[in-house]
């Protein structure tokens, strides 16, 4: 996935998001160190206030993701339901598809997730929830 010219990009610590043209949140997980608990609740809690009570399909680019501890894991489970209303997942790597489908298959969520290896395929699967 390539981030657009002209668009507002969000830089976080372990990834880099925007919205598309259609509103979906786009994001490029980053070759970085996990987050440690603290530091996930904060990067959650500015992701809600950008958001401001919006709800949001994403589509995220997991090639690069990181294993994250047991309770980061929970704590995004929790939280995630609060401003998601699908997500779909892309990844050039083994490493990051089982990432992803482990995360999701063991933290079940009420909203929809699926894993691609198309971003286009991706995105005409999300615009069913926009």
């Amino acid at each position: 996935m390539e981030i657009p010219k002209n668009v507002e990009v969000m830089d976080w610590a372990t990834s880099i998001s925007w919205f598309d043209e259609n509103g979906i949140l786009c994001s490029i997980s980053k070759k970085a160190a996990p987050q440690t608990m603290e530091e996930t609740i904060q990067t959650v809690e500015d992701f809600k206030k950008m958001l401001n009570g919006r709800e949001v399909c994403m589509l995220i680019d997991v090639t690069h993701s990181v294993p994250s501890s047991r309770e980061v894991r929970q704590y995004a489970a929790n939280e995630f339901p609060k401003f998601t209303k699908a997500i779909a997942m892309i990844s050039d790597s083994p490493l990051g598809k089982m990432i992803a489908n482990l995360f999701f298959s063991i933290m079940k969520q009420p909203y929809p997730t699926k894993m691609f290896t198309n971003e286009e395929e991706a995105k005409d699967w999300l615009k069913q929830y926009l």
